[in-house]
């Protein structure tokens, strides 16, 4: 059985949009102001090797298929090769290897990745999409990469409207420049 896994850039003010993005956001490209370190690295490398999955919004598949596949070395080849799949009623034809558009309701289709996918399958930005699961109660583990700013506007990844959730934090470590690394699981 699967695990959803929501990973996140967030500043400290919760907001998510356009972390490393060309999206039209004033402070696009916020994550990269800041040096992550070793630690910070492996920690990303170890949730990209640790993932089975990858589940995402429209709008950050469009940029991760964008982006990735122009990309080389040992993550890059992870993500490209690894199942890809987009809730979305818009998206037609999906250009990134192994991707598959789910177009039917968001909770039935993950309730039904949960039971054919064996391991991680990792949420990246796509806050809408991980609002609903939050929502549903289909969150498994919410991994935060809390970066040392205060954006002041933006998407954020509550936005006031889910329901009262208890999320007990199971690890926390600083790296790199101030950037906290928050680990919940498991949620409920």
């Amino acid at each position: 059985m699967g695990r959803i896994v929501v990973t996140e850039y967030i500043s400290i003010d919760g907001v998510i949009e356009a972390p490393g993005g060309d999206e039209d956001y004033e402070h696009v490209n916020w994550v990269f102001e800041f040096e992550r370190g070793e630690e910070g690295q492996k920690f990303k490398d170890d949730e990209t090797f640790g993932s089975e999955a990858l589940l995402l919004g429209r709008i950050t598949y469009e940029g991760f298929a964008l982006a990735w596949p122009t990309m080389e070395g040992e993550v890059a080849d992870k993500f490209n090769a690894m199942p890809k799949y987009v809730i979305s009623k818009t998206l037609t034809s999906p250009d990134w290897n192994n991707t598959t558009v789910l177009r039917g309701d968001v909770i039935e289709e993950t309730k039904d990745l949960k039971q054919t996918v064996d391991g991680d399958i990792v949420v990246h930005g796509s806050a809408q999409l991980a609002r609903a699961l939050f929502a549903a109660g289909l969150v498994d583990e919410l991994r935060l990469m809390v970066f040392p700013l205060v954006l002041g506007s933006g998407k954020k990844l509550f936005d006031g409207n889910g329901k009262k959730t208890r999320m007990p934090l199971r690890e926390a470590k600083t790296v790199g420049e101030g950037i906290t690394i928050l680990t919940y699981g498991p949620i409920g």
